[in-house]
């Protein structure tokens, strides 16, 4: 069997591959090489390319000094198979793709000037990366020409004082800056960093301007499972041999914000393929981290305390699924306050729902539960005060969620400094910063009901003292007796026929 690359195409008609989209300019330079840019928008831009609207390459760039896993790509001409499996609008997916959307890859530290070349291109419009959270950070530095620097921003400074220079200061020949880093307003927080490291290094007023006028940083959004290499699992469906192969969900979000201007300037943007430009995407965010994150925090403890150990087998329970259907479909997006219409935030919970029956993912409940106190705090204790907010109790499934992540929480043990909780007759690990605290306070002398009380009235966890939400923690611990008794799935099943029957 043959190994993927452009000869292996050009020689293969049968595979439907259109030739021209291998010649396209290069249009693109991509800080960052990993799965989420391979899987998301750089599979978009080749959706794209193929239905013809966008025709353009992108070149990547991998910061470290070393080759390592680029080879692979590199031997395959940048080739590689995306395979995209799961559910989507409740029917099963399986199918793949060869993304032919990246021409070449550029190693930052050894090709520096390789890299500066492609400022003087008049086709380059766009910038995108993934270089991690910490990627977008501060980090005072001296830019030297012709010398790559160490930090992305200050790459980026370099990168746009080379095409300054190159055309005089054209401000056609600015570029749109499309950040896929996990953090909130990526786009604004880059911009920030740019400016900043800009002025200390160039006493060029004309230079500023131009980075102020010309650059366009947008904030984005992205979503999208991506679980890495396919490994062997692709070998019976393919007609060639691919190291490079990928797994996607059939969900995708990149969520874009900008104005009519960008909005044209962004071709690639289909409707199909997820890509949409918007004025704001803070109601995208919302959604996002309540009906998606909020959903994956209440229910992580619940599940595998019930001995599920991955996400697709606690949805073939039908007492598991009905959980999450109300919870998401009544409780939180009764909870959640802003303006989101109900048939946008039901059509959300029907694809959250699709991407948690995934057959094909083996995400584990433990994995979710890391950090597991900051997770319940940050996204879903906002959903619990707007019910007081409200006048109205905690409902009962977030109680009921909360309640788990608690019992969670309760350490029996450490072992090499790192702390064990019990469940099912087995040892688990709680990847929790606060796991120190919660073992203290399981550990010390007194009741549940006063150790519950003592964690809620916790405000460095919580941000205030839970203990005065009214009946709250009564609520808790009478839940958490009931867990105690009769464990975790019988609790969740009686508590589902509860609220079906009512």
């Amino acid at each position: 069997m043959d190994n993927l690359s452009l000869d292996y195409l050009t020689k293969k008609s049968d595979l439907g591959f259109e030739r021209r989209i291998l010649y396209y300019p290069e249009k693109i330079i991509q800080f960052g090489t990993g799965v989420l840019l391979k899987g998301l928008p750089d599979f978009i831009i080749d959706h794209a390319n193929k239905n013809g609207a966008f025709e353009g390459k992108i070149v990547m760039i991998k910061s470290t000094d070393t080759r390592g896993s680029i080879e692979s790509l590199v031997s395959q001409d940048c080739l590689y198979t995306v395979a995209t499996r799961g559910i989507q609008d409740k029917r099963l997916i399986d199918k793949q793709d060869i993304c032919a959307s990246v021409s070449r890859v550029l190693i930052a530290k050894t090709q520096w000037a390789s890299i500066l070349s492609l400022s003087k291109k008049e086709e380059i419009e766009f910038v995108f990366s993934n270089t991690t959270e910490v990627g977008i950070t501060y980090e005072p530095e001296k830019i030297t020409p012709g010398e790559c620097p160490n930090s992305f921003p200050g790459k980026v400074v370099a990168f746009l004082k080379s095409r300054f220079e190159y055309f005089n200061g054209d401000l056609s020949k600015g570029l749109i800056f499309l950040p896929a880093e996990l953090i909130s307003n990526n786009g604004d927080e880059l911009k920030r960093i740019v400016f900043q490291l800009a002025e200390e290094n160039y006493n060029d007023l004309a230079f500023l301007s131009w980075l102020k006028s010309a650059n366009t940083f947008c904030n984005t959004l992205v979503d999208r499972i991506v679980p890495g290499a396919a490994n062997d699992t692709l070998d019976d469906k393919l007609p060639y041999k691919d190291k490079n192969a990928i797994v996607v969900e059939p969900y995708a979000l990149w969520a874009i914000e900008g104005d009519d201007s960008i909005k044209d300037k962004l071709t690639f943007c289909l409707p199909e393929n997820g890509a949409f430009v918007a004025p704001s995407i803070e109601k995208y965010k919302e959604i996002k981290l309540r009906i998606l994150n909020a959903a994956h925090t209440f229910s992580s403890g619940l599940a595998f305390l019930s001995e599920y150990k991955l996400v697709k087998e606690a949805m073939r329970d039908e007492d598991f699924y009905s959980f999450m259907k109300i919870l998401m479909a009544n409780e939180i997006s009764e909870a959640m306050t802003s303006e989101i219409s109900d048939s946008e935030k039901n059509d959300f919970a029907q694809k959250v729902l699709d991407r948690f029956r995934n057959p094909f993912l083996e995400h584990q409940w433990l994995s979710i539960c890391m950090n597991y106190s900051y997770k319940m705090a940050t996204r879903c204790l906002p959903l619990i005060k707007s019910y007081y907010e409200q006048g109205k109790e905690i409902p009962e499934l977030m109680l009921l969620g909360f309640t788990a992540h608690i019992a969670f929480l309760k350490p029996v043990s450490i072992i090499e400094d790192k702390y064990y909780g019990e469940a099912n007759g087995e040892q688990y690990l709680i990847n929790d910063p606060n796991a120190d605290y919660f073992y203290k306070i399981w550990s010390s002398e007194g009741s549940n009901e006063l150790k519950i009380k003592k964690i809620l009235e916790n405000e460095e966890l919580w941000g205030e003292n839970l203990n005065n939400l009214n009946r709250f923690a009564e609520q808790v611990y009478n839940t958490f007796s009931t867990i105690t008794e009769q464990g975790t799935g019988k609790t969740l099943s009686e508590t589902i026929s509860k609220l079906e029957n009512a």
